[in-house]
């Protein structure tokens, strides 16, 4: 075969095969694209499973490391411990919660006979409550109602702490907003026990900063006293109430009160007038009240200012009362008190707190056993008067498990002068107590 015609052959061939070995390549090709789409598909699959199990991961984490649970999404049922359990949804809440406090006392001179007593009393520090709480947003502004039903019980018992009477600490509802403020009607704490007035410096157990939230003093041991002064016609808590808050934005926070008396043709008896204001300093806080109030036909007036001061870890916290009230025939009554505490808060589980008060009474009426009678008590009915003064100094240490529960030790003494008597001492000239005690929130 010459090379004419072996070339042509070749290239006979060579026609012939190369349709063949196109389609071959075709197929490779998009094999090997089928492959890396699958390839990625894959990958990305085990991609979302890896963020998943992440996602696992950290909700596990984050579950041991805070025994809470969180509504998921915008609604849902959640407990946080301390806060209790809510019920929320993209307008509004509802929350079931609570506090326990266990106090066991010693104290000498329990009775007419000096004896000593040793055992569970009333709680030192917290009434023991549980309540419920909410808010619901109205339509597309920031105005919410809320509303708050609140019932105190003894731990040591659990009776009612005011018998017959089952939300005995709060019974309101109201509307709350940036511009309006906090507006709340209905049974509820007295404005000037309020953290927007006395309970800022009352004692060195509050908060430091004012707010527009409720609070007060110590619950019940012989240095809670002062809180009498922060009182209304109706005690510590108003019945029939009407009471604004606001926090402006320049550090100033402002309230009004007013108790309606519900008595037929007296309008003004049983009625209770308070204005407060506090400024919110930061480091330095300062607050105030005037309260004015009918009880039994009588008027009865109460004013204070007070303050506290944080340096470093330490909270200095003062304050002055001043007292008036008509007793009828028996004269005018003059009560002037003041408080000086701190509270020490170093890094750690432990705080430690120590204060001091004085209440000086001027012609206060005495009940048929010769006490005298708190401020703002009828004293319609008293038959006698006393002068005289008691102080307290008191201390107290706290550690801390965590933010939801703590163990305390306190202890007070109470010095009695002159003619002022309380039955607490049972006719003594002072009294000294010990307390050690439990708490916890849910």
């Amino acid at each position: 075969m010459n090379k004419t015609a072996l070339c042509a052959a070749i290239l006979a061939i060579y026609a012939f095969s190369t349709p063949a070995l196109a389609d071959e390549l075709s197929d490779l090709k998009a094999e090997i694209a089928a492959q890396r789409q699958a390839a990625a598909a894959q990958q990305a699959r085990l991609d979302a499973l890896e963020q998943k199990l992440n996602g696992v991961q950290q909700q596990q984490a984050a579950a041991q490391a805070a025994p809470a649970m969180a509504p998921a999404g915008a609604s849902g049922v959640g407990f946080t411990q301390g806060e209790g359990l809510s019920y929320v949804t993209a307008t509004g809440s509802v929350s079931l919660y609570g506090l326990i406090d266990v106090s066991y006392v010693h104290a000498n001179h329990a009775n007419a006979k000096d004896a000593q007593f040793s055992g569970p009393r009333v709680a030192w520090f917290s009434g023991n409550r549980w309540g419920i709480t909410g808010k619901r947003l109205m339509g597309d502004s920031d105005l919410n109602v809320i509303f708050r039903l609140e019932s105190e019980y003894e731990s040591q018992t659990g009776n009612m702490d005011t018998a017959g009477t089952l939300f005995n600490r709060d019974a309101w509802v109201g509307l709350e907003s940036k511009d309006l403020g906090k507006l709340t009607l209905g049974r509820q704490n007295s404005l000037a026990r309020d953290p927007a007035a006395s309970a800022i410096y009352g004692d060195p157990y509050g908060p430091a900063a004012p707010s527009l939230e409720e609070g007060g003093y110590t619950n019940n041991n012989n240095f809670k006293q002062l809180i009498f002064y922060a009182g209304t016609a109706t005690g510590t808590r108003i019945d029939n109430g009407v009471v604004w808050k606001k926090a402006f934005d320049n550090g100033l926070v402002a309230g009004a009160q007013y108790q309606f008396g519900g008595i037929a043709g007296d309008f003004s008896n049983g009625t209770t007038e308070t204005f407060s204001l506090a400024y919110k300093g930061g480091a330095f806080n300062i607050a105030g009240f005037a309260t004015a109030a009918k009880v039994a036909g009588l008027a009865d007036r109460s004013v204070s200012v007070g303050g506290n001061y944080q340096i470093g870890t330490v909270r200095l916290n003062a304050g002055l009362f001043h007292y008036t009230g008509e007793q009828g025939a028996l004269g005018g009554r003059t009560d002037k008190a003041y408080t000086v505490s701190a509270k020490w808060a170093p890094a750690g589980k432990l705080d430690y707190e120590l204060g001091y008060q004085d209440m000086k009474a001027n012609n206060a009426a005495v009940n048929g056993s010769g006490n005298v009678l708190n401020a703002f008590a009828n004293a319609s009915t008293a038959k006698a008067t006393a002068t005289g003064s008691r102080s307290t100094l008191y201390a107290s240490a706290f550690y801390h498990f965590d933010k939801i529960t703590e163990v305390y030790i306190a202890a007070d003494h109470l010095k009695l002068q002159d003619g002022y008597k309380v039955a607490a001492t049972n006719g003594a000239k002072d009294q000294t107590q010990l307390a050690i005690g439990l708490r916890t929130r849910f």
